[in-house]
């Protein structure tokens, strides 16, 4: 408070000493043009007088601007306040100006009561005008921060909404994706016991891996990867040998964040109809970065996409759809989501999204083991 109020106070007072050097510097040349001999000394005595004065004014006028506000709320009644006090301030200015810097012509000497009227009648344009400027000023200045803080109150509206949307979405992938698990799951209690057995261990790895993360909108790529590797063990039991994985990932893009259970969706997708009953599947997951941005691409090699959709619009279930509403609520226009054919006649679903990686990560040759865990 105490250095909100020293910059404020330096604040007038650099603003009248620019005022005071502007007018003496006019009035110096106004009387040379004129003829009149003054000195720098003067010029500058009256001046800095003059607008030093209006400084230890200022903090008034701007309790009154503060206390009355001339607004659309009640300024009939701040405006009648604001010219009484104008007339009050500038007579007090030039009373006091007058004790400090005395008149130097004859005629404007103060010698009784008419004179002194007449000293302050003929500069009381001036000072209401200087009045009025400031009052202007402090206006001007009070509803660009509040322009300033509505903007900044909007945006942190939005981004609380976004958190919003991001995590009702997120939650409803959770039960959708548990559910699809215990399904698979429950079609081998009965054939393959000990495959049953197995998955449920995964499952509950893959649960641990989930609740670790459950307040985070975005996690490490090298997290998400962790959570995509324990879901296909899963469904490795399930498919047993008609279920083949291949990691591509680059290194260097390990530490990007990424929204947290993004692949998982598409990797599901990928094996549900990627997958055909009597065939053998490849389901490929690859990163890398591709013009300043993050290409994360899951690939099968499945029947392909139907010839009855375009590719914009493949895809419509509670997976895709939810992974489109997620990156459209964290990147706005600045990510690419498309699934597509795939050169193997499958179909790739990839991702672009800009790669935001924090500033505290160092990779180090510490790291070098999990770096090339996700290495194909």
């Amino acid at each position: 408070m105490r250095k909100r109020w020293f910059v404020r106070a330096a604040v007038i007072v650099a603003s009248w000493s620019l005022f005071a050097l502007l007018m003496a510097v006019q009035e110096h040349y106004t009387a040379q043009v004129v003829h009149h001999a003054v000195t720098w000394a003067h010029v500058f005595r009256a001046e800095f007088a003059y607008a030093y004065l209006w400084a230890a004014l200022t903090p008034l006028i701007l309790w009154l601007a503060r206390r009355f506000p001339v607004d659309h709320r009640a300024w009939y009644l701040a405006a009648p306040i604001h010219i009484v006090a104008s007339f009050a301030i500038v007579v007090v200015h030039r009373l006091a100006y007058a004790a400090l810097v005395p008149p130097s012509s004859p005629e404007w000497r103060v010698h009784d009561l008419a004179s002194l009227t007449r000293y302050v009648l003929v500069m009381m344009d001036q000072g209401i005008l200087l009045y009025a400027l400031v009052l202007l000023i402090h206006y001007a200045v009070e509803y660009y921060a509040r322009y300033q803080e509505g903007r900044i109150r909007a945006s942190q509206l939005e981004a609380r909404l976004a958190q919003a949307q991001l995590q009702a979405l997120k939650m409803q992938l959770h039960p959708h994706f548990l559910f699809n698990t215990l399904h698979s799951i429950s079609s081998l209690v009965q054939e393959n016991p000990e495959a049953a057995e197995a998955m449920i261990a995964r499952l509950s790895e893959l649960l641990r891996l989930s609740l670790e993360n459950t307040g985070a909108q975005e996690v490490s790529l090298s997290t998400e990867l962790e959570f995509v590797e324990r879901y296909l063990e899963i469904e490795q039991i399930r498919f047993c040998d008609r279920l083949q994985v291949r990691f591509d990932i680059d290194p260097q893009t390990l530490d990007a964040e990424v929204p947290n259970l993004i692949l998982q969706p598409l990797v599901e997708n990928a094996i549900r109809h990627g997958i055909l009953p009597d065939c053998t599947g490849l389901i490929e997951i690859r990163s890398r970065l591709d013009g300043g941005k993050l290409l994360l691409q899951v690939i099968d090699n499945g029947p392909g996409l139907s010839c009855e959709k375009p590719s914009n619009q493949s895809g419509s279930g509670v997976g895709l759809s939810n992974t489109r509403a997620r990156l459209t609520a964290a990147y706005g226009k600045e990510h690419d989501f498309i699934l597509r054919a795939a050169s193997n006649g499958g179909v790739e679903a990839a991702i672009l999204i800009p790669p935001r990686v924090p500033t505290s990560v160092i990779r180090h040759d510490g790291n070098g083991k999990n770096q090339d865990a996700h290495r194909g």
